[in-house]
């Protein structure tokens, strides 16, 4: 996969953090990652917002059952990520 480099502005507490998580991985392997987790949320969000528009708003019971999906999506993110089961190139 091409890859860019770019010059971003993050704040100093922020960036040390992130570099000690990273660590292995490597800084910009874990700002791909973050950056797609995002993305993908974003166009998960669009989704959301034109399903409603189309067919109305979710029963009480929809959303509950959304919500744990996503909470069970977010933890097979976390192990794959601990894991190292995919790159920075896949969604997860």
């Amino acid at each position: 996969m091409a890859t860019k480099k770019v010059t971003v502005t993050i704040p100093e507490d922020l960036l040390d953090e992130i570099r000690a998580e990273a660590a292995e991985r490597g800084l910009s392997a874990y700002v791909a990652e973050a950056l797609r987790f995002k993305r993908d949320r974003d166009r998960l969000r669009e989704l959301a917002d034109w399903l409603q528009e189309e067919h109305g708003p979710l029963a009480e019971e929809e959303l509950t059952a959304a919500f744990e999906e996503l909470e069970e999506l977010d933890a097979e993110h976390e192990r794959r990520r601990a894991a190292g089961t995919h790159d920075a190139g896949e969604a997860a």
